[in-house]
């Protein structure tokens, strides 16, 4: 859950969601107006010779050529030690500027998190491994949070310490542009040394660390404003990241994966989608009439060339371009998947899917994300997904019906996200308690209440998924969410009921490992290409789920309208 900076840059999905007001707020990732309505091109590779030499240790190894070339007598053995010399610092420069640590690693204090051997969940020293922490920032430092320009070493010392006697052993945190990526060429040494900073006191409080790829939190560039998913400039900046980022770290088992960026869409009209969908359509059809007639529509040459309406009707055109979305969001991951994996082959790789991946409960086709969870699995080690009670608007804890319809909801998303041969993790889950979110016409919810949700959404997800990290760590008084009152702590560092119950599932889960296999029950088939094009039938397919949720429950979390224990009794 993101807050942008300008809109435009992220999903738009709740655009329409009815709260008795008119005014405009954000919700995470998203913005509201509610009423109606490998190819790698680094500048450098690491040392160890992964695939070209980049033109930094290029150019030395020419320079040096050329003066041995030059020297036509011992006299001259003076001139090429010295040529060798500057090509040794050229290429030390060249190995800096990536991040290649020039001493070894730090020792491990940490076992290295690796894939089971059968698929089902992760392992870490020989034993189960289940995933369980937050997604980290920090309250006063500005909305959305300036993580690394306002670095507090010594607060997120005590923030790991803090959360280690919770039972966290992971934490996500979101790199950004502003900080790491200011240029498309370069990597910021300032910081990656933050970052080394990160990691270090991670490491010492026991915990792993989940990077995600650069984010809009700090501002973006000017050359990163447009498509990043299609932009060539923006994907060749990225593969050189990823590149200097994995190659720094390899074998740092402190890093328990990387996650190639927070909640991806792929765009719908860019001048980068435009060309692909021309090349797309020239390669399945030959020409557009081809494709026009293939689609049994009238249209003219340059009308079937065109990108479809974002309110196009269904069809088996705006299928075709759905599925020609899903094939841009795969070229996307396999780029930056190889990058990390020529710079270190036994780096884990994932990506943060907006619950929006999968097309159920959408406003509107064109903010299906297009990341398909069942196509990416190939190309990942794990999956992750995101998932926040959304079904029927905003969930304010309208009583048993609308709890059980968003608890459906939810299993139905990491159905799909758990059911393609790889681990799943939920990555951001979480709602407010505490009092009143200031950002729209939702009710005040107690602690107990936002213990008793959170708790059943893990209950819930567990089979599906084997990990879950929650959204964030204190209450953020500045957001313009439900980030506002989802913490574990008061923004004074209070704990709250859901953090006591947190740590004490935290504590269950490390002693007796949840099972990584779905449950056993019954429940509809998604047509995945229909609710893709016809918003209509994935609500009628979630009100089925739902139905067939009620009536054949698989979570064992407490009855819906039960008391929650004594220790969710707060306020």
């Amino acid at each position: 859950m993101i807050d942008s900076t300008s809109f435009g840059t992220f999903p738009a999905a709740l655009r329409w969601l009815r709260l008795g007001t008119v005014a405009p707020f954000r919700f995470g990732s998203w913005f509201f107006v509610s009423g109606p309505s490998g190819r790698s091109d680094p500048a450098c590779r690491a040392a160890g010779g992964f695939g070209d030499p980049g033109p930094l240790r290029t150019l030395a190894t020419d320079r040096c050529n050329e003066r041995m070339a030059r020297s036509d007598s011992f006299a001259g053995l003076q001139k090429i030690r010295a040529a060798a010399l500057g090509a040794l610092i050229s290429m030390a420069t060249c190995a800096a500027w990536a991040g290649v640590p020039e001493a070894s690693p730090p020792e491990q204090k940490l076992p290295k998190v690796a894939v089971a051997k059968d698929g089902k969940g992760f392992t870490a020293g020989g034993k189960r491994f289940v995933p369980w922490g937050v997604n980290y920032f920090r309250p006063g430092t500005g909305w959305a949070p300036q993580i690394w320009r306002r670095f507090d070493r010594e607060a997120t010392r005590q923030d790991f310490l803090r959360l280690k006697k919770l039972g966290v052993n992971c934490v996500r945190v979101f790199l950004t542009y502003g900080s790491f990526l200011r240029r498309p060429d370069r990597v910021e040494e300032s910081g990656l040394r933050k970052l080394d900073q990160f990691l270090k006191i991670a490491e010492e409080a026991g915990i792993y660390v989940h990077p995600t790829g650069p984010d809009h939190w700090e501002g973006l560039p000017n050359w990163a404003q447009g498509d990043r998913v299609t932009d060539e400039t923006a994907l060749r900046a990225l593969e050189r990241f990823w590149t200097v980022l994995a190659a720094r770290y390899r074998g740092r088992h402190v890093i328990f994966a990387y996650d190639l960026l927070n909640e991806p869409m792929a765009g719908w009209d860019s001048p980068g989608m435009r060309a692909r969908w021309a090349a797309w359509l020239a390669q399945r059809y030959g020409t557009p009439a081809k494709a026009a007639r293939r689609w049994n529509l009238r249209l003219s040459p340059a009308e079937a060339a065109a990108i479809p309406p974002r309110n196009a009707r269904p069809s088996r055109r705006l299928l075709d371009f759905q599925h020609f979305r899903e094939e841009v969001a795969l070229e996307w991951t396999r780029r930056q998947t190889a990058a990390i994996k020529r710079a270190d082959p036994d780096a884990l790789v994932t990506v943060g899917l907006i619950q929006w991946s999968v097309p159920i409960n959408l406003p509107a086709p064109w903010q299906y994300s297009a990341f398909r969870p069942a196509r990416l699995a190939r190309l990942l080690d794990f999956l992750e997904i995101h998932f926040y009670p959304l079904a029927g608007g905003v969930y304010a804890y309208q009583g048993r019906q609308a709890e059980q319809e968003n608890l459906a909801y939810l299993e139905a998303v990491v159905r799909e996200a758990g059911s393609c041969g790889k681990p799943a993790v939920l990555a951001e889950y979480g709602w407010y308690g505490g009092g009143k979110p200031s950002f729209a016409r939702i009710p005040p919810a107690t602690e107990g209440q936002q213990a008793r949700w959170c708790e059943q959404a893990v209950r819930t997800s567990r089979g599906w998924v084997c990990g879950w990290l929650h959204w964030g760590v204190y209450d953020h008084p500045e957001a313009r969410d439900v980030t506002q009152l989802i913490g574990l702590y008061t923004a004074h560092g209070k704990l709250k009921a859901w953090g006591r119950r947190f740590g004490e599932l935290g504590a269950e889960f490390a002693a007796n490992p949840p099972p990584c296999a779905p449950p056993k029950v019954s429940r509809p088939k998604l047509d995945w290409d229909a609710c893709a094009v016809d918003p209509q039938v994935g609500a009628r397919y979630l009100q089925a789920y739902a139905r067939a949720f009620m009536q054949h429950p698989a979570s064992s979390a407490p009855a819906a309208g039960t008391r929650a224990p004594k220790a969710q009794e707060t306020e």
